[in-house]
């Protein structure tokens, strides 16, 4: 029986770094509520262990779609209601995953690496601190769940429009005060109050897809695809020698399928680039669509072919109409980074912030940016 309860909780642990490397969050609390809801059912009944398993170990709705793949990967065997998985390797020839021991009971290390034991890093830690360029197509796969999250944030903007609020709020709200005072004979015992309200800021997502951007576009464009599929007041567009609006192509719940309409659309995709020639189109063509007060966030490395004192005017213009502009650079990530080529050089002087574009850690930097609207914003000119 020790035998058996210590090959049960190896399979646990492998089932955890599997799911760890599909992006699901799985901590020592995951792992010691799966052993308990393990003991709690029938553990030789295939459909009693898969649904114990599945409901202890996600967390998400999106990690339900990953768990019967992660399962049939450990077990050789396929979920419930589906058909069989082709039989994989055991699990004692799997490369154990390089998580940090824990010091057990007795005061040592604990041997065994299928222990449950909290990782010094996840598999998704590894994926937010890597550069797109060195991703491979798992890591495409599996940081594409945590790109979805960060797109969910969104600038705010301060609303014309009030609303009630708890408390002592900054305007009286003579309507629900009055109502509320029919309740006691007319007596105002009770003062009603209305307050501020936020609504969604307008974004903007201008990503580089010419050549020198290669091995940073596509990740980037994913983000940009989650941004448009998920808020209904973001504008995409790309440009390489010219500008192209991808938001329509980009919209749906299929990020593949979507990106795909998107890339046929492009037929300057690894070209060259014309930055300023694709931000004149962005203010004079796309103007009235973006409208005043929006974030724009350009996604380049700033090399340009074109004319830099075009790009320095169009990027002036730009700044006049925008609330902010940012500029994500994915070189600007190395620590002896220097604007030094004739496009950024141009259009710093309109940039409010420039930031690292080439890791999911850097478009974490981007949302929280965002979120706080600005607050603590300090100008780079």
């Amino acid at each position: 029986m020790p035998d058996l309860s210590a090959a049960v909780v190896g399979r646990i642990g492998a089932l955890a770094r599997e799911l760890r490397a599909r992006g699901v969050r799985i901590g020592v609390g995951e792992l010691l509520t799966a052993q308990s809801a393990l003991a709690a059912v029938d553990a030789s009944s295939r459909e009693d262990a898969f649904y114990a398993l599945r409901t202890t170990l996600c967390s998400a709705s999106a990690d339900l779609a990953v768990f019967p793949e992660a399962y049939a990967a450990v077990f050789g065997i396929a979920a419930p209601g589906e058909g069989e998985a082709a039989p994989t390797e055991t699990v004692e020839e799997e490369q154990p995953a390089p998580h940090a021991a824990v010091p057990d009971s007795s005061g040592g290390e604990a041997e065994d690496d299928d222990e449950p034991a909290p990782a010094a890093w996840s598999d998704a830690e590894i994926l937010r601190r890597k550069d797109f360029a060195e991703y491979t197509d798992a890591d495409r796969l599996a940081a594409r769940r945590l790109i979805a999250r960060l797109a969910q944030r969104m600038p705010q903007r301060r609303s014309r429009r009030m609303r009630p609020v708890r408390g002592r709020g900054t305007t009286p709200d003579v309507r629900a005060t009055v109502r509320s005072s029919l309740r006691h004979g007319g007596e105002l015992v009770h003062r009603r109050w209305r307050g501020p309200s936020q609504r969604p800021r307008r974004l903007v997502l201008v990503c580089d897809v010419s050549g020198s951007m290669a091995p940073h576009a596509r990740m980037l464009l994913t983000y940009v695809q989650a941004a448009v599929a998920a808020h209904g007041r973001v504008e995409a567009f790309a440009f390489g020698t010219r500008l192209t609006r991808l938001t329509m192509e980009l919209a749906g719940r299929d990020p593949e399928a979507a990106i795909e309409r998107a890339t046929t659309q492009l037929e300057d995709w690894s070209g060259g680039t014309r930055i300023g020639a694709a931000l004149g189109e962005l203010n004079r063509v796309h103007g009235r669509r973006i409208g005043r007060g929006a974030i724009v966030v350009v996604l380049s490395d700033g090399w340009d072919r074109g004319d830099p004192d075009e790009l320095a005017a169009e990027m002036a213009r730009l700044q006049r109409s925008a609330h902010r502009v940012l500029w994500c650079n994915p070189l600007a990530a190395h620590p002896d980074y220097e604007p030094l080529t004739r496009g950024m050089q141009a259009a710093l002087p309109s940039v409010d912030r420039l930031l690292a574009g080439n890791s999911i850690a850097s478009l974490e930097e981007l949302a929280a940016l965002l979120e706080e609207g600005f607050a603590t914003a300090v100008a780079t000119r």
